[in-house]
């Protein structure tokens, strides 16, 4: 297909789509535990948690050479600030409305804590989670915040924190201001660095198109087993919590499309040039992952600047997640509000669940398990029953799949919004109808 120059989006699409049948069909004939079914997939993924682990592979390099790019750039470098604050601002703001959607969503479906049943893997799940919701607790706000700063960034680049991403972030935004001011007295020398980061990034971003190649077949791998092994019966049981979630998700990547509008943008050619990288992070359920190709998504097929999507990119992997960490807790806590004698739909409840949403949502590492984080975090502070967290453990893969694409979304319309709001969006290439990305000529350039 490719030699034939199908567009990347439709082998995309195709992978995904011929991966669900794959896997349904090997689940109908052998059933999701069969030995037959687990062996199989164990060589399938090879290509699917292959393909993630190469692009977390990137994740660290991207965001350190990214931002500090931006800061070797002269021209970038006085707006930083600004943008910083534009991106940070949209993943906050939309990460609220998510929350208030899935307050929204849980009051319609009148979903409860209690209804749901725990199972062995549950009462398992819930252990877990209870512990660490102990060392949440016992962590202050302050503390929390204290977390993100880097004290080893040796540690961080490994990702060895669920607070490693923005540890980096700060960490790259420290040797950026430290550049500005060798570049004021030692220009030689800051002259030196800036062309040592550009030629590094290039490398970098060359890795980058390499294994973004592979997607087709990293996303066949991932949905095939998702399908082949997912329990179906578990999601018929957990219908209602599952269809209510889909409702909020689909809302909230609509009110993404109604500021793409409000921007004097075409929705339909945002969802067209972005279907690939919304794709890629259904099938992987890792924002983290996914942010090779989100960035490049938003410099070839939106337009936006290179400093831009560098930034909102980065920022959107561990702030402001609208699915992980606005719709998901939020729901939780309307489900168990009543359990502690509070009615979840009062003025005051809901602002103070919104607010606590906003600022659990920074650090949430863009990675599966992002949700049950924020979660903790967000019931934890509320002083809510933490335990629902584990009884919907069995159903986390699947609608973990689309929190995660609306989460990719939410990073996309950070960076194209601050991109139009500072003239740093090319409308020529955002309204082209051919999408760059994956395009054999871009990739062998």
């Amino acid at each position: 297909m490719q030699r034939k120059h199908v567009s990347f989006g439709k082998r995309v699409l195709l992978a995904l789509v011929v991966g669900i049948v794959f896997g349904l069909i090997v689940q109908l004939l052998y059933g999701p535990t069969s030995d037959i079914v687990t062996s199989a997939m164990d060589w399938v993924n090879i290509a699917g948690n292959g393909f993630v682990s190469l692009l977390q592979m990137l994740v660290m390099p991207i965001v350190f050479f990214s931002l500090l790019r931006a800061f070797t750039s002269s021209k970038f470098t006085k707006g930083f600030g600004k943008i910083s604050g534009i991106s940070v601002g949209v993943l906050v703001g939309t990460v609220i409305i998510a929350g208030a959607i899935g307050v929204a969503s849980a009051g319609i479906f009148e979903l409860k804590g209690l209804e749901f049943t725990k199972g062995d893997e549950e009462a398992e799940a819930i252990a877990g989670i209870e512990d660490r919701a102990g060392d949440i607790e016992d962590r202050s706000l302050p503390e929390m915040i204290v977390d993100m700063v880097p004290n080893n960034i040796f540690y961080d680049f490994a990702g060895e924190r669920s607070t490693s991403v923005i540890a980096v972030v700060i960490f790259s935004i420290i040797v950026g201001i430290a550049y500005m001011g060798i570049r004021r007295k030692q220009p030689d020398q800051a002259e030196k660095f800036g062309a040592g980061i550009e030629s590094i990034f290039h490398i970098v971003m060359r890795v980058v198109t390499i294994v973004l190649r592979l997607t087709p077949y990293g996303i066949l791998g991932l949905i095939a087993n998702k399908a082949a092994t997912s329990d179906i019966s578990t999601f018929v049981n957990l219908g209602l919590f599952i269809i209510a979630s889909y409702l909020a998700i689909i809302l909230m990547f609509l009110v993404h499309m109604l500021i793409i509008r409000f921007a004097g943008l075409n929705p339909m050619t945002y969802i067209r040039k972005g279907m690939p990288a919304l794709i890629m992070g259904f099938s992987s359920r890792s924002s983290a992952g996914t942010l090779p190709l989100n960035i490049e998504t938003q410099k070839k097929n939106f337009g936006v600047s290179n400093g831009v999507a560098d930034i909102a990119g980065a920022f959107s992997v561990t702030i402001g997640q609208n699915g992980c960490a606005g719709i998901y807790p939020a729901m939780l806590a309307v489900m168990v509000a009543p359990e502690a004698g509070i009615d979840p739909f009062t003025p005051g409840f809901i602002a103070m669940l919104l607010i606590v949403v906003a600022i659990g949502s920074f650090g949430v590492a863009g990675v599966g398990g992002g949700a049950t984080f924020a979660s903790i975090i967000v019931l934890s502070t509320l002083n809510l029953p933490i335990a629902i967290v584990g009884l919907l453990i069995s159903i986390e893969p699947l609608i973990d799949m689309a929190r995660t694409a609306l989460n990719v979304s939410g990073g996309m319309l950070s960076g194209v919004l601050t991109g139009k709001i500072t003239n740093n969006l090319d409308k020529t290439i955002y309204n082209e109808k051919e999408n760059q990305v994956g395009q054999e000529q871009r990739l062998s350039s």
